[in-house]
């Protein structure tokens, strides 16, 4: 229950400990000086009647001294030891047989109870006063200690709790860190990641130009080796065509010498058989012979002639080839014309 007084409950409690205990010591004081002081004057020499106060004074004073210092001991809590104790007894003995000792001398008991109240009064509250404020004492250092436990639980508690903020902060910051670096990490990554992908596509368009290029030369070089395939059958069909113009001409020519060859024999033939300018008609009498021209001479002669310059026939008859055989070379040296004429195109 002490433990729920404050303090300045116990502070009010003390003062009026301190109030009455002094009001009770100055009532017995002046109530002892005007008790003794007639019994001192009665027992002191005449001439020294003025000193009378002076014993109750002396006495009352140590009867102070007593209880100042003891409320003073028992506030910090210690001891006085047993001098103090013997001058308490003593003084409040001393105040007690001095207020009844008039009375006590002239046998009244009455006045010996009455004068007996103040100095029995003073020495109860004396005492009474030492044991409250021990016990305050004592209550006070145990609620003191309690609420240093207190304190010390609460301090300790704020220390707990103090520290477990501390840590939950510390938790947090480390929370936010972590995430702060997932966050960096995640970039760093996404970043890497479309690092790769635009190196990756770079790389891709690279590619793709350098295919470009590379199908771009490979249809230049097909197109140069087709241009030079063109060209080269060109110039091939045009040496073709300039050794058939060459096999022609000299086809002709050798055509030309057989027939001139042939004509001067048949006139050397019709001199011998003409005699004088007269016809044998002996030796002409048969059938002028013809020899068939050799193959390649007969063809390089069909070839000297152009299409429909002469008939199928009169060349069958020159050559001394069937009209088939004719007709049909005939028809080949036109498809190879043709030919000749598509590449040169």
């Amino acid at each position: 229950m002490l433990e729920s007084l404050s303090a300045e409950q116990i502070r009010s409690a003390e003062k009026t400990l301190s109030y009455g205990t002094w009001a009770i010591t100055a009532g017995a004081v002046l109530f002892s000086v005007l008790t003794v002081t007639p019994l001192v004057e009665r027992v002191t020499p005449d001439g020294w009647d003025r000193t009378a106060p002076i014993l109750p004074l002396v006495v009352d004073t140590a009867v102070v001294i007593v209880v100042r210092l003891d409320a003073t001991v028992a506030r910090l809590g210690g001891s006085s030891g047993a001098w103090p104790a013997v001058l308490r007894w003593m003084t409040g003995l001393m105040t007690l047989l001095l207020n009844i000792g008039d009375s006590a001398l002239k046998g009244d008991a009455v006045g010996v109870a009455v004068h007996s109240v103040a100095p029995l009064l003073l020495i109860a509250t004396a005492e009474a006063g030492l044991s409250y404020r021990r016990a305050i004492n004592k209550a006070v250092d145990r609620i003191e200690r309690s609420r240093a436990a207190e304190t010390e639980q609460r301090e300790q508690q704020r220390r707990a709790d103090r520290e477990r903020e501390r840590a939950d902060r510390e938790h947090r910051e480390q929370q936010a860190r972590d995430h702060a670096e997932k966050v960096e990490r995640e970039r760093a990554e996404r970043e890497a990641s479309e690092r790769a992908a635009e190196r990756d596509h770079n790389a891709r368009i690279e590619r793709e130009r350098l295919d470009r290029e590379a199908e771009t030369r490979r249809e230049q070089r097909e197109y140069e080796e087709r241009v030079r395939h063109d060209e080269q059958q060109r110039e091939d069909a045009l040496r073709r065509e300039q050794r058939e113009q060459a096999d022609r001409s000299r086809s002709d020519r050798q055509a030309r010498e057989v027939v001139s060859l042939a004509s001067r024999e048949a006139v050397e033939r019709v001199g011998v058989n003409t005699v004088n300018g007269v016809v044998n008609t002996a030796v002409n009498s048969g059938p002028t012979p013809f020899t068939k021209m050799p193959e390649d001479e007969a063809r390089a002669y069909l070839r000297s002639f152009r299409e429909g310059e002469k008939s199928v026939r009169q060349l069958a008859e020159e050559t001394g080839w069937s009209i088939g055989w004719v007709a049909t070379r005939l028809r080949e040296s036109s498809a190879e014309g043709s030919e000749s004429a598509e590449v040169a195109g």
